[in-house]
């Protein structure tokens, strides 16, 4: 069997999807499918969350929106058929949520409105491929995919979560099932969350459950480049990756994986296959162990609305061990993403992914041990295979903040 995971934009619009579907039709064998939101619309969750926490009547302005977003998309594929009943009944549960007082907690409240994205995208999904008269199973990937409750970043239950995919996803009469990426539930039936991006994470613990043959994940690209061709020209198409330089990519911020799915197939020997939903006859790009020594470009990924944070101890002390960790135990309790980390006498310097915080209010439990400075709007530039003319190039001037260089790879810190 395989696994397909198909992210936003190839199921942004009613063209989209039966495209999708035209892919899904041409593999004949086993096949479970994970579908993200559809388009940009858990975008859209975010600030439908964000008023539903504050209290505020636009909430229902932007609920009419996400619904209305889903409604053409479904004219497109049913016509004059109206609403599933299926998707009709997650809106229903949506309003019926965006009625009740939220809780405390805006990371569970989180969790409990942006998982409809992916739930009405699948139900959509397989209600049009039932409706062209293929036989396909819609799931519900929390019903098997058990996490803690660390809502919007969850840790999965690996042994709990394999003998639930096993036993859902049986194969006993259904050679297709559609299912979520992204989300997941606790012990207690709570929704969460695998963290921003994670619907490839979720095709890989299914591959990784099922002992798959390979996860393909469907782009609006060709494969791996070696840049984003948004931001850079001239990119180069690699026809080739070990698990090892996919996950120093995606570590550093390439978009193209979430950073997370490289591990199970690589543990179960998967390979992961970056294929063009646009052109799905090309073969794209393969990730998989590789023994031999490959020649790759210099490989460029950009991190943008990057965050440099420096901390120095108020009595001039030198930052130590347990000045690193204190921090890092503080940063990982407000789920602040850290990219890069340096150390100097007196100085600890963080580089965070947390534009859209207000920092001044996550730091001030810090303030009374150290003098914070900060600056916003950066640009974490990574490196892979690295030459000196390459570097002089990328910087050349640009303001650098920051910069480290290992054997491969080389980041610098600079201002956009």
């Amino acid at each position: 069997m395989k696994v397909f995971k198909f992210g936003g934009a190839s199921v942004k619009d009613a063209a989209a999807v039966k495209n999708v579907f035209e892919i899904i039709k041409s593999e004949n064998g086993k096949l479970a499918v994970v579908v993200s939101a559809m388009g940009k619309s858990t975008d859209l969750l975010e600030t439908l969350i964000k008023a539903y926490f504050n209290n505020k009547d636009e909430k229902w302005t932007i609920f009419s929106n996400f619904k209305n977003y889903h409604i053409d998309i479904i004219a497109g594929l049913f016509g004059e058929k109206g609403m599933p009943q299926g998707v009709y009944e997650l809106f229903s549960e949506l309003e019926h949520k965006l009625n009740t007082r939220p809780s405390f907690d805006y990371n569970f409240e989180y969790d409990q409105i942006i998982c409809y994205g992916e739930l009405v995208s699948t139900r959509i999904i397989s209600d049009y491929i039932t409706a062209t008269g293929h036989k396909n199973t819609w799931i519900d990937i929390r019903t098997c995919l058990k996490t803690d409750d660390t809502f919007r970043d969850a840790r999965v239950d690996w042994d709990w979560t394999g003998d639930l995919i096993r036993k859902e996803f049986g194969f006993n009469g259904s050679t297709l099932f559609i299912t979520q990426g992204f989300i997941g539930s606790t012990t207690t039936n709570l929704t969460t969350t695998l963290g921003r991006e994670g619907s490839d994470f979720t095709a890989a613990i299914i591959g990784s459950s099922l002992q798959a043959e390979s996860v393909a994940i469907w782009k609006d690209v060709p494969g791996i480049l070696s840049a984003d061709p948004k931001k850079m020209s001239d990119t180069v198409m690699i026809s080739e990756l070990s698990y090892k330089e996919a996950v120093e990519m995606t570590h550093s911020g390439a978009k193209v994986i979430h950073p997370k799915t490289m591990q199970p197939l690589h543990n179960k020997g998967i390979p992961l296959l970056v294929k063009s939903f646009a052109e799905p006859q090309n073969p794209g790009t393969i990730i998989h162990k590789i023994d031999h020594k490959i020649e790759l470009p210099p490989i460029f990924i950009l991190k943008e609305n990057q965050v440099l944070i420096t901390l120095s101890a108020l009595d001039f002390s030198i930052i130590s061990i347990s000045d690193i960790e204190r921090v890092v135990k503080f940063l990982m309790e407000k789920l602040i993403k850290v990219t890069l980390m340096q150390q100097s006498a007196i100085d600890l310097n963080i580089v965070a992914d947390a534009s859209d915080e207000n920092l001044e209010e996550i730091f001030s439990e810090l303030s009374t041990d150290y003098h914070i400075r900060y600056n916003t709007g950066l640009t974490l530039v990574t490196i892979r295979h690295y030459t000196e003319e390459v570097l002089d190039w990328m910087v050349k001037e640009k303001d650098i903040y920051l910069e480290q260089h290992s054997r491969l790879t080389a980041r610098m810190l600079v201002k956009n």
